[in-house]
């Protein structure tokens, strides 16, 4: 699982930072998830090195525009290049009714299906390996954090003992990998679980944006391998941060130290806080890590994977 992030900007991009978007990477099954889409966030799938093709699902956490303002135009263009097979969006009721106009008056037609699922709290999606659910978080509109929780994996199984014991490969190797008990022809019982190494934990991800610190957040984050948490405010300008229902740096990591969070990245910065400014990104930084000191702070394009933190910066820088 590795997390590409097109776009750190809150409201407005700025000569460096495009507005919101998380794109998250499953490469054993050549998948890409997007999280939001602001304006301009098809050039930053083109200056990454994800592919749209693989583009399956999207997660849009609500309707302002600096957080949906560039899916109609991804969508149009995955139809010309990438010709996908199906791409499920996950969102508000409202968003159904937003692509519909923007299709209608725009005459779009998409050469492949797309299927709108309104959110609501609780489990969205499960299949096999991954379990997506969201929650209501605290904002001017109705706004939903997402956490994707892989399921955990059993642990490699020991064939040479399977064959030790005389067991035939075959379907047998498939309900010992599983941890069942089975009996063999001779009246053995061999437990599964005992020809397996320890179980592979599955990772989890968080990503809360847009909302001021709320219970349901850290609700969300609970033990997260990473939280990605907006932090649109420095703490000095807190009375900002309440009443446009947006989070301080501090707030962030005050989710992240109630969730009992691995790693945090904040990300969804004001531009007033550009460098030369009287307080920069780097004090917000300063001010979360007095909190949770396991924090990083996102540029567009850092990518970082899951599984493998680093206390300093994510783990790999894409150069543009």
């Amino acid at each position: 699982m590795q997390i590409t992030f097109l776009g750190t900007s809150s409201g407005v991009p700025t000569r460096t930072r495009n507005v919101s978007g998380v794109a998250l990477r499953l490469p054993q099954r050549a998948e890409v998830w997007l999280f939001d889409c602001g304006e301009g966030t098809q050039h930053q799938f083109l200056r990454s090195e994800l592919k749209v093709s693989q583009l399956t699902r999207i997660f849009i956490t609500h309707m302002h525009g600096d957080h949906i303002f560039g899916l109609m135009g991804l969508l149009a263009s995955c139809g010309l290049a990438a010709n996908p097979e199906r791409i499920d969006i996950y969102g508000p009721a409202e968003l159904e009714d937003y692509l519909k106009a923007c299709r209608r008056y725009s005459q779009t037609h998409f050469s492949y299906p797309i299927k709108v699922h309104a959110v609501s709290p609780g489990i969205l999606y499960e299949d096999n390996e991954y379990v997506v659910s969201c929650q209501l978080l605290k904002h001017r509109v109705p706004a939903f954090g997402y956490r994707v929780a892989e399921k955990d994996r059993p642990g490699h199984f020991n064939v040479e003992q399977a064959a030790a014991l005389g067991i035939p490969s075959g379907p047998l190797y498939g309900r010992l990998k599983r941890g069942e008990v089975i009996v063999l022809p001779d009246g053995r019982r061999v437990n599964g679980a005992d020809l397996c190494g320890p179980t592979q934990i599955g990772r989890k991800m968080a990503y809360c944006t847009d909302t001021i610190f709320c219970d349901s957040a850290v609700e969300l984050a609970q033990q997260a391998d990473v939280l990605i948490h907006e932090a649109t405010f420095a703490h000095q300008d807190a009375d900002l941060a309440y009443q446009r229902l947006h989070s301080t740096s501090t707030m962030a990591a005050q989710v992240a130290l109630a969730a009992q969070v691995k790693q945090l990245i904040m990300t969804h910065f004001s531009p007033r806080y550009a460098p030369g400014n009287p307080i920069e990104l780097k004090d917000l930084l300063a001010e979360a890590r007095a909190i949770f000191p396991n924090t990083v702070m996102a540029s567009d394009l850092w990518s970082y994977e899951i599984g493998r933190p680093k206390a300093d910066k994510p783990s790999r820088t894409i150069k543009v």
